[in-house]
């Protein structure tokens, strides 16, 4: 197989019918786990000289069947995109789930698949497709035996520190702040990108300004706090001293993501940036006015010059 890269939105979208081993999955994140898994899969594929492919859902099946509301994904759909294609995968479907594909049989399902690809493998994990979840691995081995495809169990565990690795490890690990070990899990630090949009000039006054990072409401937040962190802007990459939080000295309401680029005075206002979490500092906290605030960010910037400068001279 070449190494193309073909991205549709449904599978409907599939133009060209060919011999196919599908990985099915959330990928949220993409985290260690699941490269494993699927640079696995990439292997196999080429080895067998047919096509890798994965089958992913947006919005995720969870969020859908329970209902959950807030920030949940740990990488927006566009990052995830990037991602499975660095990964080597030649086609990647990210199909909508909604109540057509949540109330369709596993055995409906897997027709759809066959008629748009020639489906010779399918890789699953700890999940099960169709209605009620009654696709579960034995079932669909059992399908395939009709069907003409064989199953290859995704459910190997893939371990870090003593840990499982997973996407519920890397949400938990969020939220406490943990960026070290959302790095390990995933591979690479954690990431923002959104627009840098018009705050309320604080940080200027102070001699701090930073910029305002209008992320995307729906992924996950690190903890409340300082953190030690790389800004991408214009194709350079920055050292920048990030808040997380409500601003409580000035008595925010609003969580809000603000970084200060070290080294740094430019316009970036509607800019896009690409921010990342590389230590936790400190929680956030209030203090008894701007002197002391400014004393505490100028502390906060010497600790982050200490932690991320050797790294990033090396």
């Amino acid at each position: 197989m070449t190494n193309e890269f073909i991205h549709v939105q449904t599978l409907n979208e599939i133009t060209e019918r060919k011999p196919t081993y599908l990985a099915i999955g959330s990928f949220d994140g993409v985290h260690a786990g699941h490269q494993v898994i699927l640079k696995r899969l990439v292997k196999a594929a080429q080895a067998a000289q047919v096509q890798a492919a994965v089958l992913t859902f947006f919005p995720h099946p969870k969020r859908v069947v329970k209902n959950l509301t807030g920030p949940y994904y740990l990488s927006t759909l566009n990052e995830r995109i990037e991602i499975l294609r660095d990964l080597g995968i030649n086609l990647l479907i990210t199909h909508p789930f909604d109540k057509k594909v949540r109330t369709t049989k596993a055995d409906d399902f897997i027709d759809q698949l066959i008629e748009v690809m020639d489906l010779k493998q399918l890789w699953g994990g700890d999940f099960a497709l169709g209605h009620n979840r009654e696709g579960d691995i034995p079932y669909l081995q059992n399908l395939g035996k009709s069907r003409g495809f064989t199953v290859e169990s995704m459910s190997d565990l893939h371990m870090l520190d003593g840990q499982i690795v997973s996407s519920s490890r890397v949400r938990n690990s969020l939220s406490l702040g943990h960026v070290t070990d959302v790095k390990l899990c995933l591979g690479r630090p954690y990431q923002l990108v959104g627009q840098v949009v018009p705050g309320d000039q604080r940080g200027r006054t102070i001699g701090f300004p930073t910029a305002n990072l209008d992320v995307w409401e729906e992924q996950l937040l690190p903890m409340n706090g300082v953190y030690a962190s790389l800004v991408t802007v214009g194709g350079q990459t920055y050292l920048s001293a990030t808040n997380v939080g409500t601003r409580p000295t000035v008595e925010g309401k609003t969580v809000r993501v603000e970084t200060h680029l070290l080294d740094f005075d430019q316009d970036i206002y509607g800019q896009e940036i690409q921010l990342q979490f590389m230590q936790f500092i400190r929680q956030e906290m209030k203090f008894n006015g701007l002197p002391e605030l400014k004393e505490q960010i100028a502390k906060d910037i010497q600790t982050i010059r200490t932690i991320l400068e050797p790294t990033v001279t090396e």
